[in-house]
């Protein structure tokens, strides 16, 4: 078997892959070498199984990193319309949901299929099930030893993706071989993930589990975003939370407007001129979940009496709790539940424009590995894939 390569990629994820059905059309040959025994284990579970591949609005205030402007030149150079295009050339049928995001109609196989089939060349050679112990730096290039076989190459990818979902792999490998060659690291944690929260909200909101509100919520430095919020038996999840999580912080309180859509002391006021003996829980049981008002009334955050009996400091009382209900999160669910790793590879080491690192010649780094996270909605894949495809172009 040959041992000398000119790019070995290490992950066989969707950066990875990306990576080598690139660096393999310039006519390159190519190894990539996955500790797991199938490739793109993390885009088959996506989406609820039908992978959401990308989005049809894709900008750099999309993605979650330190440098904002870093993920720009990938983006153009490799954009969303680039990879729709692929998939329509393998005739995926997909679909649009709500914010522009492009499911597979089928599943996620699909794109895995479509991803091996572009690396479907003679110079192109997976290997999964490989154990990597050492990775020396050499005068051109660098020696791998991996299952115990001493392999070289011109140039090293490394898409080992990040923390995020260990059940399917994940592990700091990647990580490593970034502080081996002496690249900074942005501290990690876990985005795109549910909040847990302390014992006595938990106790009193666990009984909500499986309702849904639509609501917006804000961080203490007024970033917000509006979507559904979903109670669990654990805490607070549903999209708006999962991209909220991105932007919080540990110890920091969140403001949650559980009525976006209507100004409540006007609707109140309304309400109390036609039902003036309506009391408070059933009017707001028309307006949010009754097992919901429940609650806040069995805790006292609300009192429940007849409309014709409030006066207007508590209309405005009430507006302030449903329009600003102020929730601090005990933590998040941790990399467990987590759809992406926050932090990584500090994108200062690595030139936007190749994704190679500025301090070691022919060192690459691909997908979620950097610190570069997007928001839920496909942005995240298609950084995958615009990534991948620059380091292909360039390893």
């Amino acid at each position: 078997m040959a041992n000398k390569y000119d790019v070995v990629i290490i992950g066989a994820g969707a950066a990875g892959l990306m990576c080598a059905a690139t660096a393999g059309k310039r006519g390159r040959s190519v190894l990539v070498l996955d500790h797991g025994k199938k490739p793109g284990r993390k885009i088959l579970i996506s989406g609820g199984g039908r992978c959401n591949f990308t989005n049809n609005d894709v900008a750099a205030n999309n993605y979650v990193c330190r440098n904002p402007h870093f993920v720009k030149s990938a983006l153009s150079q490799y954009s969303q319309w680039d990879f729709i295009g692929l998939v329509c050339q393998h005739e995926i049928d997909y679909e649009e949901r709500d914010h522009g995001q492009l499911f597979c109609l089928d599943s996620a196989k699909d794109i895995v299929k479509m991803l091996v089939a572009e690396c479907d060349m003679p110079n192109i050679s997976l290997r999964y099930q490989t154990d990597i112990s050492a990775i020396t730096q050499l005068e051109t290039g660098f020696s791998l030893n991996v299952n115990g076989e001493t392999i070289s190459c011109e140039s090293l990818v490394v898409a080992t993706g990040g923390l995020s979902m260990p059940k399917l792999g994940a592990t700091p490998f990647g990580y490593q071989i970034a502080a081996q060659f002496g690249l900074k690291m942005v501290p990690t944690t876990a985005g795109l993930v549910p909040f847990t929260l302390h014992k006595q909200d938990k106790d009193a909101f666990e009984e909500l589990s499986g309702i849904a509100v639509p609501a917006m919520i804000t961080t203490e430095d007024g970033t917000s975003f509006k979507e559904n919020l979903l109670f669990t038996h654990r805490g607070l999840s549903g999209p708006v939370v999962l991209q909220i999580s991105s932007y919080w912080l540990p110890g920091q309180k969140v403001s949650i407007d559980l009525l976006p859509t209507l100004n409540l002391a006007e609707t109140l006021l309304e309400l109390r001129d036609q039902h003036p003996n309506q009391s408070i829980k059933n009017t707001l049981s028309r307006l949010l979940p009754k097992r919901l008002i429940e609650v806040l009334i069995t805790r006292g955050d609300i009192i429940d009496k007849p409309l014709k009996q409030l006066d207007h400091k508590e209309f405005d009382q009430l507006a302030t709790y449903f329009h600003h209900w102020n929730m601090a999160p005990n933590g998040t669910e941790g990399y467990r539940t987590a759809e992406v790793t926050l932090g990584g590879v500090d994108t200062d080491a690595l030139s936007s424009k190749t994704m190679e690192s500025k301090q070691i010649k022919g060192l690459f780094f691909a997908g979620e590995v950097m610190d570069v996270s997007g928001w839920l909605g496909g942005y995240n894949f298609q950084w995958a894939w615009s990534s991948g495809y620059v380091a292909g172009q360039n390893a």
